[in-house]
């Protein structure tokens, strides 16, 4: 890495055209034509990246960004205090450091953190922003982790490991054994340097999948932001042989949580609509805990199959909430009535026609106040739901 890209007015220019269409930019005359164009571009581009996602880093002076596909990569600081919070202890070893962000906050709360990163430029980079950032307890070392555990020969509390999900034989891969490192086949190893182990997923990877390759499982949290899940974090624990827990989160405007314990007996009630719709956020929905939302919230499922529910009191839920103004029998006289030629937001839920479908079908325009569910009841009714959002 060059570090000559701290240089006083290569800065101030990246900083001035933070926003400015870079495909243009690249078109124009290098102003520094001691250095390499493509470079500053990129510190640009990566900046911007950084603005929402990584405030602490774009708003600390002298910060050298990786790619922007690095960038794009990595843990938000959301996601990366969430993850924090999980551990304690005295020391952490992170045995895929990418750009650091995920062990910037593990030294909020461990006093001794391992970065290891194999690409030696990306590990130059890492050391530099945490001197600049003051995680002055966060030693780097680049080269191959597995190298670097047995180099050490020491035990630590945690080992948190982000494994690539990019394999140079298969592409993108989402199954444990297909990732680098190979985290199933290297776990005894790990478990004779640490005791407890994090290991964050992509979220597509299924949590049965990653059950049948992962054992002592204790908790996996399921972390969303703004109702998209992020990633999977599986807490590991030696010798650990109990029921396992799934915590979900969706880090909002108002954090919604809802946890619960793997195949416990959890019966659900059913109804028909009633007073009010709850819809459970996308970490609820990755869960597949529908069961447990109506058991711990003593409230109605619609249908074993639609994972929507109701209630005649309003109750605070993880996910939307509706006030039902009608429900109807999914007709030809009621949506030429009621719906169609008009506006509406629609989901579908356990129904055979898409939302594209309906709009096409019935000429019902998206926006507007009003929310539309299609789905099936509990007598396998094909229902519409004309509702309005009480919450965000």
């Amino acid at each position: 890495m060059n570090f000559s890209i701290l240089d006083t007015e290569i800065q101030c220019f990246i900083d001035s055209n933070i926003g400015t269409d870079i495909s243009k930019l690249a078109l124009q005359k290098n102003p520094f034509p001691h250095f390499t164009w493509t470079e500053i571009l990129n510190q640009i581009s990566a900046k911007a990246k950084a603005k929402d996602k990584l405030p602490t880093w774009f708003s600390t002076y002298g910060i050298i960004y990786p790619s922007k596909i690095s960038v794009e990569q990595t843990s938000s600081e959301k996601t990366a205090l969430n993850k924090s919070n999980l551990i304690s202890g005295e020391s952490l070893i992170d045995l895929t450091g990418g750009f650091g962000v995920d062990d910037y906050y593990f030294s909020k709360q461990i006093n001794n953190v391992v970065h290891c990163e194999i690409n030696e430029e990306l590990s130059q980079i890492v050391k530099h922003n945490f001197k600049q950032l003051k995680a002055d307890n966060i030693e780097c070392f680049s080269g191959d982790s597995f190298d670097i555990l047995q180099k050490l020969n020491r035990r630590f509390d945690w080992i948190y490991i982000d494994p690539s999900r990019r394999n140079d034989a298969k592409g993108k891969v989402f199954m444990l054994k297909d990732c680098l490192p190979n985290v199933p086949e290297l776990m005894d190893v790990y478990f004779s340097y640490s005791d407890k182990i994090l290991i964050k997923t992509a979220p597509i990877l299924d949590i049965s999948a990653g059950l049948s390759e992962l054992k002592n499982v204790k908790n996996i949290h399921i972390v969303a932001v703004e109702n998209e899940v992020k990633e999977l974090l599986w807490e590991i624990h030696k010798s650990y042989t109990e029921t396992v827990s799934i915590k979900t989160i969706n880090l909002s405007k108002q954090t919604e949580v809802f946890d619960f314990v793997l195949d416990e007996n959890a019966n659900p009630t059913f109804d028909l609509p009633k007073k009010y719709l709850y819809e459970s956020n996308s970490a609820v929905m990755k869960s597949g805990g529908f069961n447990n939302v109506s058991h711990q919230f003593n409230i109605d499922k619609l249908h074993q199959h639609s994972h929507l529910y109701t209630s005649e009191e309003f109750i605070d839920f993880p996910g939307r909430v509706f006030a039902i103004e009608k429900k109807l029998l999914y007709n030809k006289n009621n949506m030429k009535e009621f719906l169609e030629n008009k506006k509406f937001n629609i989901t579908t839920r356990n129904f055979p026609e898409t939302v594209e479908a309906i709009r096409k079908k019935w000429k019902i325009k998206d926006g507007g106040n009003e929310y539309c569910f299609f789905t099936t009841d509990m007598n396998n009714d094909k229902i519409v739901l004309i509702c309005t959002k009480i919450n965000q």
